[in-house]
């Protein structure tokens, strides 16, 4: 059985493509601050307590990780805060950069040899924002943008080891990402996109024929939609 590793897995896209991974006979070890055995079901799953905005536990889980057995690495947890430049705390730029960019990039520098070797996957689970330019997500994007040439980059840099690498972009997609936010996705379901939608995705790549890459796969809803929170 081989065994991937999912960031973020405790909730929204994450949890959607452990699940996935386990209904294909993966094991999966999920990483997040919170999770715990009990969030999914599963004598297959693996939960990793870690807060990977915080640069000493994503270290210690780096080291921990490298102990298994790894032959897919989903680089999926992620949060936004999308303000005037000017009113983000140095706090929330901080952090945005450290789980949305560095986390993956030390996450992939403990795993990588390993994952070449095997001629496994990485997966990023990126975002619309990394190819386009937003008004209020001046930090998120640049997260994401650069995430994307990171792995844009690792590609050329690793195709001769077989390893499979993929850039995803997924639009608005319903989750608790937005629980903080000022705005949320539509309800009308062809205005925004389902957690399941990324999973099936990544269930895409895995099916594909190991000589051909998707290196780049963005999603988007068919139609676009937005809804204001009302204010307290």
């Amino acid at each position: 059985m081989k065994t991937a590793v999912v960031t973020g897995a405790s909730s929204g896209i994450g949890k959607a493509i452990t699940q996935k991974l386990l209904d294909l006979d993966y094991k999966v070890i999920g990483v997040s601050r919170s999770i715990k055995q009990s969030d999914i079901n599963d004598k297959n799953f693996i939960p990793i307590q870690a807060d990977l905005s915080d640069e000493k536990e994503t270290l210690l889980a780096c080291e921990n990780l490298k102990q298994k057995d790894v032959f897919m690495l989903i680089n999926c947890a992620g949060f936004g805060r999308f303000e005037p430049h000017e009113e983000l705390s140095p706090h929330a730029i901080t952090t945005m950069t450290f789980l949305n960019l560095t986390a993956p990039m030390l996450l992939t520098n403990a795993l990588l040899r390993t994952l070449k070797q095997k001629g496994g996957y990485l997966i990023n689970i990126n975002s619309i924002e990394a190819l386009r330019a937003s008004k209020f997500a001046g930090v998120y994007s640049a997260t994401k943008a650069g995430l994307k040439a990171f792995g844009d980059s690792l590609f050329e840099e690793t195709r001769k080891s077989n390893l499979s690498i993929t850039n995803i972009n997924p639009d608005m997609t319903q989750s608790g990402f937005y629980d903080e936010l000022r705005f949320q996705t539509s309800d009308k379901e062809d205005e925004s996109l389902l957690v399941t939608d990324i999973a099936d995705s990544v269930e895409h790549i895995l099916k594909m024929r190991k000589g051909a890459v998707v290196s780049e796969y963005t999603i988007r809803s068919l139609n676009f939609g937005i809804k204001k929170k009302a204010k307290n």
